[in-house]
């Protein structure tokens, strides 16, 4: 298997960090993220990455879907062309890949115009095919109460993806994170928490990788942070924290288990138990 087995955009690339061929370093991945930018997996993935760091039983594999070329740039970076700035963030992509040991990193690179058309299937092609080559036992990617489009386009692709392969090739488990809006108003019951404490160091590293973000005007490792830190806090009122970092998602799973399940519906009946919630407590001070 070359990349170009794997991949039909021209623009795409494989990195496998310690050189084991693509067949063998797609078959081990047993954690998938798939995120729209790069850094979004070290953001919102970070569960699946501490998950497998240090194992030979268990892999992350990384899929970053858009080029970089839109991304924000100001100080040092302000004047790159948009090729260059793709170009650098590709490179701090793969070297986030290496300090976070993944068993593979696929970068789709694709511009978002794509990814936010929905009668452009080219993603939604490539991602069957790192589907079919990984079939990861869980996978984290964008939750559909994310207010970015983008975001949105590669949940929308990939779940028509998944969608696409036999039940019994689908994940155990589909998660969908926080990146451009929180799930702080999800019923606790309903979050999936994930205890990440303990990998500070790990996720500095990672996350400062991505300068051209962070140094370029976007302070994400700080709020990245401050989220987790959050997150652990703001859970229980009443108890000392047993947590310090945590990441919080919403279980997607239902649907890629019931091909018949609404998106929107599942979604819309989230937010209504939120509302319902919030007024059921309020109700009893306010008659109206």
């Amino acid at each position: 298997m070359t990349p170009t087995d794997l991949l039909s955009n021209p623009a795409a690339q494989v990195f496998v960090p310690d050189a084991l061929p693509l067949p063998d370093a797609a078959s081990r991945v047993t954690h998938l993220g798939v995120g729209a930018h790069h850094d979004d997996l070290e953001f919102m993935a970070f569960h699946g990455i501490v998950e497998c760091i240090d194992r030979t039983d268990r892999w992350f594999g990384g899929v970053t879907c858009t080029d970089g070329r839109g991304s924000s740039r100001s100080g040092v970076f302000a004047d790159m062309t948009p090729e260059e700035l793709s170009r650098v963030r590709s490179s701090e992509q793969n070297k986030a890949a290496a300090i976070g040991q993944f068993g593979l990193m696929v970068q789709l690179g694709y511009p978002s115009s794509s990814v936010t058309d929905p009668a452009d299937t080219r993603l939604h092609d490539d991602l069957i095919r790192v589907l079919k080559a990984t079939k990861p036992e869980v996978i984290y990617t964008h939750n559909p109460a994310d207010k970015h489009k983008t975001h949105l386009g590669v949940l929308a692709s990939l779940l028509h993806a998944l969608r696409a392969l036999p039940i019994a090739e689908r994940p155990k488990q589909l998660i969908g994170c926080e990146v451009w809006r929180d799930l702080d108003w999800m019923l606790d019951p309903e979050k999936v928490r994930m205890d990440v404490s303990g990998h500070e160091a790990l996720a500095d590293k990672l996350n400062t990788v991505f300068a051209s973000q962070i140094v370029g005007g976007k302070r994400y490792d700080l709020a990245v942070a401050g989220r987790r830190a959050a997150n652990a806090t703001f859970y229980e009122p009443r108890e000392g924290d047993e947590s310090t970092q945590v990441l919080v998602g919403i279980d997607l799973t239902p649907l890629i288990q019931d091909d018949s399940l609404s998106v929107l519906e599942f979604t819309r009946q989230a937010i209504r138990r939120f509302e319902e919630s919030v007024c059921s407590a309020l109700s009893p001070y306010f008659s109206k």
